[in-house]
């Protein structure tokens, strides 16, 4: 089975699979967050090196005020929990997107658990977390201006290459396969530069069910795929 090197996992249907059991929508997104452990581990057994899941996207402070607080404290847990299973797991975190919109304590605490997961060589896990792949964009183009402008870069067009030096994603390959789970079809702002090439998997299945089965399924879908780029 040709297994991809990384796996970019849009995270979807937490609420609507509580919904389906009758529990409120936290309970949902409190599930789906167990359930990362689960496949970053398959992940791994797989074969796969990086894995970057799409956790809080610059929208989603629109919904109710109730649920953004729940779902910080959520991640406040998670991250916690995240440091302990990391150094059990060999695994390095890093998360990406503007952080500096989160509250002071989330900020320390991921800076804390990138630091303390820097050397680790398993798997590479990536949270987007504030992040939104426009406003990622606007950023790397604003801080090259701004470099240009204090002389750290000359002014020369602006090179993919460069350009992809100042994304969040910088230290990552490109990723090979996205998943979204609970049956949408859309990117939903989330890497769309670094999704150019990749395969899409859309399966039905809401995030808190999506088992290591499912996960499977997906890979070998990309396997049975042919990869071109450019040929005929």
């Amino acid at each position: 089975m040709n297994v991809p090197n990384h796996i970019a996992i849009i995270l979807d249907g937490n609420g609507r699979w509580a919904k389906s059991k009758g529990m409120p929508r936290n309970y949902g997104h409190a599930q789906g967050a167990k359930n990362v452990e689960v496949i970053c581990d398959e992940a791994w057994n797989l074969g796969v090196k990086y894995l970057t899941v799409y956790a809080f996207s610059t929208e989603n402070w629109s919904r109710p005020a109730d649920e953004v607080s729940a779902l910080m404290n959520l991640l406040r847990s998670y991250l916690k929990t995240c440091l302990k299973t990391a150094k059990k797991n060999n695994m390095s975190v890093r998360v990406i997107g503007d952080l500096s919109k989160l509250d002071q304590d989330l900020q320390d605490t991921i800076a804390k658990l990138t630091e303390a997961t820097k050397d680790y060589d398993g798997l590479h896990f990536t949270v987007a977390l504030n992040y939104g792949s426009q406003d990622e964009i606007l950023r790397a183009v604003n801080q090259i201006i701004a470099d240009r402008e204090a002389g750290i870069l000359k002014k020369e067009p602006v090179t993919r290459e460069l350009l992809e030096s100042y994304l969040d994603t910088k230290d990552l390959p490109m990723p090979d396969l996205l998943i979204r789970t609970s049956g949408e079809q859309r990117l939903s702002n989330f890497l769309l530069w670094q999704l150019a090439y990749a395969e899409f998997y859309f399966t039905p299945v809401h995030w808190p069910a999506f088992d290591r089965e499912e996960l499977r399924k997906a890979i070998e879908a990309y396997s049975a795929r042919s990869r071109r780029f450019g040929g005929v």
